[in-house]
């Protein structure tokens, strides 16, 4: 059986496949454990909507909801974000109904007039017989249909993990309760003592995360400028590398930079500062190869040179391959000695072409 229905007062099984004998007669087993947690989280549904109306206003009305054995989820009216000193105070809220373990009151087939008297909610767009089930715990009283714990205790606790807006005016709440939420918190306390060793500190956890933020954004700022000074104690070097190749200017070399990024920002350094160049780079970066062609715009076109073409053939000398634009291209592999011989095939395509 994979969902139970009800319409028109007629129990619907949906199941995976027919049994031979449909006459035959049938035993109904549901999951103990299943079962139970998804009683408690249909119970803390009930509380939250209370809670919920007992805080914000009673505008507050259910829209949706999902009942689930590992969590649920909650949708309701209302117009703003929740802060979360007011979720944190919602929660609480929730768990004290729970610890004060209210007794589930059930009445069964009472008329709709009775209920409303009793102060029922009812859903919006829900269609309800003349005669009704009303679910009670303390002052929060519902109609509802569904399974439900013997009293709030046995909820245990309900741990709020997130609250958004999924359309306008319509906010969601999605909670875990029971066994669930100690996991959740134990998890959560896990991941915390592993920070604690990491920083470490026993204690002032916040506070060491913060010193070490301070100090990497430090460090950043000065690996920043060490990182330019090197991008133009490489672009003088690479200046005095210039020769003469068919009265093109060109530039070839092997060169150490941080990534790749640093490596185009040279590149289009130098394109803005020269005509007639090309520039052919290698460069290895955590144990992989890098090659790239730069071709300044006079001479992509009066040359009809083209650096994405040129690069496809080029890269093949370090296991690779790569793309890009007529005027800049890149391509990585996986053969770092063979960089040499990749610029040089470089070269050789583009002079040959000429």
């Amino acid at each position: 059986v994979t969902d139970t229905q009800k319409e028109n007062n007629v129990i619907i099984h949906k199941v995976d496949r027919l049994p031979r004998n449909p006459e035959a007669t049938f035993t109904a087993q549901v999951d103990p454990v299943k079962r139970i947690d998804t009683m408690r989280n249909h119970t803390a549904t009930h509380l939250l909507h209370h809670v919920l109306r007992a805080k914000l206003g009673e505008h507050v009305e259910q829209k949706g909801s999902l009942v689930s054995p590992g969590y649920f989820r909650f949708d309701f009216s209302h117009f703003e974000k929740l802060s979360d000193e007011t979720l944190a105070q919602i929660e609480a809220q929730v768990n004290q109904l729970i610890r004060a373990n209210r007794l589930l009151s059930e009445h069964k087939n009472i008329p709709m007039d009775e209920a409303k008297d009793m102060g029922a909610i009812a859903l919006f767009g829900e269609k309800y017989g003349d005669l009704v089930r009303v679910i009670q715990f303390g002052d929060s009283v519902e109609l509802c249909g569904g399974t439900h714990v013997e009293s709030t205790g046995e909820i245990g606790l309900v741990k709020i993990t997130s609250e958004g807006s999924i359309a306008a005016g319509i906010r969601r709440i999605e909670a875990i309760s029971g066994v669930h939420a100690e996991n959740w918190i134990n998890e959560q306390l896990h991941t915390l003592h592993q920070v604690s060793e990491m920083v470490k500190s026993n204690s002032g956890v916040i506070e060491s995360i913060r010193k070490n933020i301070e100090e990497n954004q430090i460090l950043r700022k000065q690996l920043e400028v060490l990182e330019r000074a090197k991008l133009i104690e490489t672009k003088k070097s690479l200046y005095q590398q210039i020769e003469n190749i068919a009265d093109v200017q060109v530039i070839r070399s092997t060169v150490e930079l941080p990534d790749a990024g640093k490596i185009r920002d040279l590149a289009f350094q130098i394109r803005g500062e020269m005509d007639n160049l090309v520039l052919v780079l290698g460069a290895v970066f955590e144990g992989k190869p890098n090659l790239s062609i730069m071709i300044t715009d006079d001479l992509v076109s009066k040359r009809q040179w083209n650096a994405g073409k040129i690069i496809r053939d080029a890269a093949k000398k370090i296991q690779g391959g790569g793309g890009g634009q007529p005027f800049f291209a890149t391509a990585g592999g996986k053969n770092p000695e063979g960089i040499e011989e990749a610029i040089e095939e470089a070269i050789k395509l583009l002079f040959d072409s000429k």
